[in-house]
């Protein structure tokens, strides 16, 4: 055998447990499993034919544009030109309508309840007035993953469902091979109904009292409030 060559074990036993299937040169590095979810996801994004919003379906378009400018032109030459582009592009598509530009300022997006304009849009969806949400990315909305999923389900099941289009990452929430997992209802057992009002859910509702109290069910009351705060 060369005296160079490097002797390797045959019996890997030799190696400690806690690192006997691991790399040990990256074991100071903590990886995020998101990422590597995510990865996998645009992998097999690659594979499929995408789907994206038709041009023949009457949407009404909410823009959404977090502005950041690095560029050398002033914010308001950039910011008209940014718009510009989506103005374009829906002009290309006469049942297209634009609703309005929603627009907030940062680079990066805080939690959503304090983006204003992007409240200003949900209400709008919420409302009917947008079925359709433009975006550059969904760093745009939020860097959360749960957060832009909660929120792209939420929309998805409102009548009518409101979409998404992501336009960096070519996603489009409402695409047929998101449909189940926008829709999934599981945590709900099959048969599943709605428990029918009893006799204490009317006056609830109908802002009234509550019913009349029967003559042992208040003195029951009573002899319970006679002995609150007696030491035994």
């Amino acid at each position: 055998m060369d005296e160079n060559e490097i002797m390797l074990p045959a019996d890997k036993s030799s190696a400690s447990e806690e690192v006997k299937y691991e790399n040990v040169f990256r074991r100071g590095i903590i990886e995020n499993p998101k990422e590597k979810l995510l990865a996998q996801h645009r992998l097999w994004l690659a594979t499929i034919q995408h789907e994206y919003p038709m041009p023949y379906v009457p949407y009404k378009i909410g823009v959404y544009i977090r502005f950041f400018n690095q560029t050398q032109y002033s914010d308001e030459v950039y910011l008209s030109k940014h718009k510009q582009w989506f103005l374009d592009d829906i002009a290309l598509c006469p049942r297209w309508t634009l609703v309005d530009f929603y627009i907030d300022y940062g680079s990066r997006a805080p939690h959503m309840e304090s983006s204003k304009e992007w409240c200003r849009l949900l209400e709008d969806c919420l409302s009917g007035s947008v079925n359709l949400i433009v975006t550059q990315k969904a760093g745009n909305i939020s860097d959360d993953p749960q957060e832009l999923t909660l929120i792209s389900r939420l929309l998805a099941a409102q009548t009518p469902p409101v979409a998404i289009y992501f336009i960096s990452e070519d996603i489009f929430t409402l695409a047929s091979y998101y449909r189940e997992d926008m829709t999934d209802r599981d945590m709900l057992p099959d048969g599943w109904q709605v428990l029918p009002d009893d006799e204490l859910d009317a006056p609830l509702i109908e802002g009234n009292h509550m019913p009349q109290l029967s003559v042992e069910e208040e003195n029951t009351l009573q002899e319970g409030g006679n002995h609150a705060g007696v030491d035994s």
